[in-house]
């Protein structure tokens, strides 16, 4: 039979010395509601130019897109601000801003894509009133029922992300 194999004694002489706990890193910052808004205002302007790429290479509305922008916002702004309550409302507001802007966005990139001779640019500051006008002709039912799908996924992922 073979006996067990003694643990390595420290080498500084002292065989009772324990070697030290190591210390827990800090905790993060929570509730600290200014961050947690301008997280969502980052991710709300990042999503919408999303929203708006979407729209273009589909050149419809796509309820899950709007679905995601909302969750995206909602989760950032939870995740970075905590459990304040101010933070879902913010987030489910910042969603039916950013889905529009998305949407007008959508407009934009197809009006360039079908007139060679304008840049994006150009449809953006010339022709705002043209994309302004075309996108409230084609807000529908659908297009309202997305941004309030839009809004409530932000509210909920807001008050998920901090579970």
């Amino acid at each position: 039979m073979t006996q067990p194999t003694p643990p390595p004694q420290p080498t500084d002489g002292n065989p009772f010395a324990q070697q030290p706990a190591p210390v827990p890193p800090a905790a993060p910052a929570r509730d600290n509601i200014a961050l947690g808004v301008v997280t969502a205002v980052v991710v709300a302007l990042v999503t919408a130019g999303v929203y708006g790429f979407i729209l273009k290479a589909t050149e419809r509305e796509i309820g899950y897109a709007a679905i995601g922008v909302g969750l995206a916002i909602g989760f950032a702004a939870g995740k970075v601000g905590g459990a304040n309550p101010v933070l879902p409302i913010v987030s489910g507001a910042l969603s039916l801003v950013a889905v529009c802007l998305g949407q007008l966005f959508g407009v934009a990139l197809i009006m360039d894509a079908t007139e060679a001779s304008v840049t994006l640019t150009g449809v953006l500051t010339e022709y705002s009133d043209l994309v302004v006008t075309i996108w409230k002709e084609s807000f529908d039912a659908m297009s309202f029922l997305f941004l309030a799908i839009g809004a409530f996924a932000a509210f909920s992922g807001a008050k998920k992300a901090v579970a």
